[in-house]
């Protein structure tokens, strides 16, 4: 079972970044479309840095998850830091941002989840 997170805390931990060749200006200048140049953009790097935004599936649910999928997909991201496919899904919310305080507390789960996940596959 994944560890759900905000959207927040993802771009927050993870810094996404638009690389300089990318086509197309997309989700917040962070996203790369899934044809063409930016595909081919995404197909070579490393895939431990590779997001796909995907749509749940309900309503307006949209989810950032590790790795490159196909199906349900929007868009693809790219971060500074590595996923190193750890099982984290970050839900999408149009209408709240978190606080400081719950941004903070959030980080702080994330840390200690992939500190453990290093750990425990070491």
């Amino acid at each position: 079972m994944p560890v759900i997170l905000h959207e927040d805390t993802f771009y927050e931990y993870f810094k996404p970044v638009r690389p300089a060749e990318a086509a197309h200006d997309i989700w917040g200048s962070f996203g790369l479309e899934t044809y063409g140049k930016d595909l081919a953009i995404i197909c070579r790097h490393d895939p431990a840095f590779v997001w796909t935004v995907v749509d749940g599936d309900t309503g307006d649910d949209q989810w950032i998850v590790p790795g490159v999928h196909y199906v349900n997909r929007v868009c693809y991201l790219i971060s500074e830091i590595p996923h190193n496919w750890i099982d984290v899904e970050f839900r999408l919310s149009r209408k709240t941002s978190l606080t400081k305080v719950g941004l903070r507390r959030q980080a702080t789960r994330l840390a200690n989840y992939i500190n453990a996940h290093q750990i425990s596959t070491s």
